[in-house]
C-alpha cells in the first residue's frame, strides 16, 4: 500500500511555486494563446515579488555632426539605433557578432562594431558612418578610389572597408604593405576585393602625395 503522505511527483512545487503539472498546463495555454501579463513575479524570501526590467530611457547622440534623439531600451546596440530609429542604414548588420566590420562606424574618432556597442554608451560621442563622407555631391576620396578600382561587388561590406581606410589614410597618409593588412584586418569580404581595396588605398596616397 502507498504511503498516502507521499506527494505525487507530478504535482510536486519546485522552488518556484509552480509545479511541473501546473507548468505543461500553463505552457500549452500560452503556446495557444498569447498571454497579456503584468510584471514577471520571482520567489524572494519565500515571498512572490514583482521583478521589474530595465525600462527604456531617453538618450542623446550626435551622429554626422546632427543631434539625435531616441527613448531606448538599455539593451539596444549602437547599430539598433542607427538603422531602425535613425534610418542611418549605411552600416550593415551581416554576423551581427562582432567580426566581420560591415557595421563599422568612427565613434571618438576610432573604429568601432556598431552592432557591439550599447546605444546607451555612444551618447554624445561624435559617431561618423559612412553617410557623411559625400559631401556636396562628391564623393570622399576613398569612396572614388573604390569606384575606379572595383574595390566592391555586392557591396555589404563597402561601408565598412570605406570608413575602415578612411581612418588608415587619417592616421597613415603613406601606409606600407604591413600597415594595410593590419589597418583592413578587422573587415571581410565574402567577394574576394580585397586586391582592389589595396589598390583603392594606394592611389588615395599617391594622390595625397
Amino acid at each position: 500500500m502507498s504511503d498516502p503522505k507521499q506527494k505525487n511527483p507530478e504535482n510536486t512545487a519546485d522552488d518556484s511555486g509552480v509545479s511541473r503539472r501546473e507548468f505543461l498546463r500553463l505552457s500549452g495555454i500560452s503556446a495557444a494563446i498569447p498571454l497579456v501579463t503584468g510584471p514577471k513575479t520571482v520567489l524572494a524570501a519565500g515571498v512572490q515579488t514583482p521583478a521589474h526590467g530595465p525600462g527604456k530611457v531617453a538618450m542623446e547622440f550626435t551622429i554626422n555632426g546632427r543631434p539625435y534623439h531616441a527613448t531606448l531600451a538599455p539593451r539596444v546596440t549602437l547599430l539598433d539605433a542607427l538603422r531602425d530609429h535613425f534610418a542611418i542604414t549605411g552600416a550593415k548588420r551581416v554576423c551581427d557578432r562582432g567580426e566581420c566590420g560591415a557595421c563599422t562606424v568612427l565613434m571618438s574618432n576610432k573604429l568601432v562594431y556598431a552592432c557591439s556597442v550599447l546605444a546607451i554608451d555612444a551618447q554624445l560621442k561624435p559617431i561618423v558612418t559612412v553617410e557623411s563622407l559625400m559631401q556636396g555631391g562628391k564623393l570622399h576620396p576613398v569612396q572614388q578610389a573604390f569606384v575606379e578600382n572595383d574595390a566592391s561587388q555586392c557591396g555589404f561590406c563597402t561601408p565598412g572597408f570605406v570608413l575602415a581606410c578612411k581612418a588608415l589614410l587619417d592616421r597613415t597618409p603613406k601606409p606600407t604593405a604591413e600597415d594595410i593588412r593590419r589597418g583592413l584586418s578587422g573587415n571581410l569580404c565574402r567577394c574576394g576585393t580585397y586586391e582592389g581595396i589595396r589598390k583603392a588605398i594606394a592611389q588615395v596616397a599617391q594622390k595625397g602625395a
